[in-house]
């Protein structure tokens, strides 16, 4: 038997708060509503997963994160009268009449209101009042709202809804020309005719049918009926269909707001950016552009490569501004040079020098490599630094090197060797 009350608990804390939503008025309605009571009664096991689910009439109950997400975008506040549009099972007018003062929402499949009628009475959510209608035209009767939500994709902003916006009011909605191909907004009414609007990433959702939306429902998503479990619905959507769901649009490379567009990751101790190529223009630029948001705005100090140490430990001191080594040699003059001695790391190292110089030694950033490709010049540089730190453990490493000696020079020849039984001998040293 399912904990549902544990599984609320663990929902709030991985999926909305694990994903960076902080918003204390959101995440305590989010574990006040037993989501569990808002889904079929063969899905109620799945209420907590991190999906949709359908709940028939070819809608679905959305994935609690995009129910957090919009709630928190929204900035729904205790004073609010609060717009939204596709009721559906009822979950989302829960949750924001948790938040609010009052909830006007509307639905145009009569079952499907029926049904979240009954469930939030005998919840005792009294704020929160269920209309049926052409959610496409508003609620104009109560308006204007301070916030109007949308469960269900337009090709573009109901006109409606702007007029029942009030001064200052905020909406929330997904547009796209296709349900394949929507994206979260969040409308302000700064004046009468004034609205300023911003883009919060790429949702799917069911399309918005009725007069200022879609005509018909043609371009709905072939959703399962509702004798079909959890999973089953999920095998619904392709691994290709998913990844266009996720894509976002991005500015060009060298436009201030690309490195911008990945703030989400500044409360992250480490990131990793990978590459598709291991050599085009476009991706070491991008990649350049990423690392420097990170630095310059969110204080990120260390660059580690998929490139040889001792190299990068030459570049290392060049970039913080300390004396070369006597013994160091040119960094990344070996296969795969490419890779990192070209001109677009070369402009990155440039820029990376100069914001250290106006750094205090303690917050410079460094840039490390990971790997040890340079047989040679890997062995020189871990046996020097245990001489240094643990003359012991020196000796075991030189002892245990030694079997690599005679292709020191020539790890390629060793690597050759190495698919034969006979030389495998190294691998356990």
């Amino acid at each position: 038997m399912i904990d549902f009350g544990q599984a609320r608990q663990q929902m709030v804390e991985r999926q909305i708060a694990g994903r960076g939503l902080h918003d204390p008025v959101m995440l305590a309605a989010m574990k006040r509503v037993p989501r569990e009571a808002f889904v079929p009664e063969n899905l109620r096991n799945a209420a907590y997963d991190d999906g949709p689910l359908p709940i028939g009439e070819g809608q679905t109950i959305s994935q609690p994160y995009i129910v957090a997400l919009m709630a928190e975008a929204a900035g729904v506040d205790r004073h609010d009268r609060v717009l939204e549009i596709g009721t559906g099972s009822g979950y989302a007018a829960a949750v924001l009449g948790e938040m609010a003062a009052h909830v006007d929402t509307i639905e145009r499949h009569p079952p499907l209101a029926e049904g979240a009628r009954e469930t939030l009475e005998r919840l005792h959510y009294r704020n929160v009042d269920v209309h049926i209608g052409d959610g496409a035209l508003g609620w104009p009767q109560a308006a204007p709202y301070d916030v109007i939500l949308a469960s269900a994709g337009g090709p573009g902003v109901p006109a409606a809804w702007r007029e029942q916006l009030a001064i200052g009011g905020r909406l929330v909605m997904p547009v796209g020309m296709s349900h394949r191909r929507q994206y979260l907004i969040r409308i302000v009414r700064c004046g009468e005719d004034e609205y300023e609007e911003e883009k919060l990433g790429a949702v799917q959702f069911v399309p918005l049918i009725g007069e200022q939306g879609w005509h018909d429902a043609q371009d709905q998503p072939a959703w399962p009926n509702d004798t079909q479990d959890g999973r089953a619905f999920h095998r619904r959507i392709t691994t290709a269909q998913r990844i266009a769901e996720a894509a976002e649009l991005l500015p060009d490379i060298d436009d201030p707001s690309f490195g911008a567009l990945f703030d989400r990751f500044a409360d992250k101790r480490i990131v990793l950016i990978g590459e598709a190529t291991h050599g085009t223009s476009e991706f070491y630029r991008a990649r350049a552009a990423i690392t420097r948001r990170l630095i310059d705005a969110h204080g990120f100090t260390m660059v580690a490569i998929e490139g040889d140490w001792p190299d990068a430990a030459v570049v290392d001191r060049q970039v913080r501004g300390l004396p070369p080594s006597k013994d160091a040699e040119p960094a990344f003059t070996r296969f795969p040079m490419w890779m990192w001695r070209n001109v677009e790391v070369a402009d990155f190292l440039t820029w990376l020098r100069e914001h250290n110089a106006r750094k205090p030694p303690l917050h410079r950033a460094g840039f490390c490599g990971l790997d040890i490709y340079s047989l040679s010049a890997s062995i020189a540089a871990v046996l020097k630094y245990l001489d240094e730190v643990d003359p012991e453990a020196a000796l075991v490493a030189r002892e245990r090197y030694g079997c690599l000696e005679p292709w020191r020079q020539e790890p390629e020849v060793y690597g050759r060797w190495a698919l034969d039984d006979d030389f495998k001998r190294c691998e356990g040293a």
